[in-house]
């Protein structure tokens, strides 16, 4: 089974030739919303993390550029070129932005980029997902082929516009659209709304993070009543697991094996999807591109 972990953020240190934005600079961890968990403060590269990714039998994984450096993905196309087997990129894009219908255009041609990865946590970015706000963009990603991770805490009424409208617009709902600063049984209160969207073949889930969604030590079997609701919703091959290595309350071995091991609702095909197979349909990394010499 090739493991792909779907959500990691590498970043360097602010500095005057890659400067975060100003309001960014003086913050010393990432933190989404008061009371989330937040990410360490020391930057993680790639050379780290792929120790990290061998020692619990890790084999690829996707970086998603964290919001607060800004929306240069510079750092991850540089550690992607290193490990263009190992590492692919959902990197970040601003709509708004001088230019931005243009490199949108040519978005795929950058190489090891996999497509975009859009939050929406924040006000400053709520409003893209408002119906007709941001239409020019949805359609394109539609029209390029570019698939969208998105995380849409407290707006999943928001995505059935963008499902239906545009049939053929892949959206990844991160975190399994949880509020990042709710735990058990009040971070799923709302889970109903997103298990109606499995009735989107566009629309897929991204079952990461799930340790941060629970005060149990591993297994966090209080969360599995959840996860199997939504495995069971969307299928093995729209269900992808990954980790949110920086904020994570336990160790990566433990997250890993947390649906490696522990989910005992997975079969071993399932998981084969859920931990690798449905992010390389999904975002058209195809595992084929992997040997055991990258």
């Amino acid at each position: 089974m090739l493991i792909t972990d779907t959500q990691v953020h590498l970043w360097e240190a602010h500095r005057p030739d890659r400067p975060w934005p100003a309001e960014e600079v003086e913050r010393k961890v990432f933190v989404a919303v008061e009371g989330a968990r937040p990410h360490r403060e020391e930057p993680l590269g790639a050379e780290e993390f792929l120790a990290t990714m061998d020692a619990a039998g890790v084999q690829r994984a996707i970086i998603v550029p964290p919001s607060p450096v800004g929306d240069s993905n510079d750092t991850a196309l540089e550690a992607a070129a290193r490990y263009p087997k190992r590492l692919a990129i959902m990197g970040r894009f601003n709509p708004e932005a001088p230019g931005a219908r243009d490199r949108l255009e040519r978005w795929l041609e950058q190489p090891n980029m996999l497509g975009i990865r859009l939050t929406f946590h924040k006000p400053k970015w709520s409003a893209w997902l408002e119906p007709g706000g941001m239409d020019w963009f949805w359609a394109a990603c539609e029209r390029l082929a570019i698939p969208l991770m998105v995380f849409v805490p407290g707006h999943v009424d928001k995505i059935p516009y963008l499902a239906q409208r545009y049939p053929g617009l892949q959206l990844v709902l991160d975190h399994m659209a949880r509020r990042s600063n709710l735990r058990d049984d009040a971070a799923f209160a709302d889970l109903d709304e997103l298990l109606a969207l499995a009735r989107f073949p566009n629309v897929s889930v991204k079952a990461s993070a799930a340790p941060c969604y629970s005060n149990e030590p591993y297994p966090y079997a209080n969360l599995d009543p959840y996860l199997k609701r939504i495995f069971e919703a969307f299928g093995p091959r729209r269900t992808m697991w990954g980790s949110d290595y920086t904020r994570l309350p336990c160790t990566y071995q433990e997250c890993v094996d947390h649906f490696r091991v522990a989910l005992d609702f997975l079969d071993d095909d399932s998981r084969a999807w859920v931990m690798g197979k449905a992010a390389a349909a999904i975002l058209r990394w195809p595992e084929s591109a992997f040997d055991d010499d990258a």
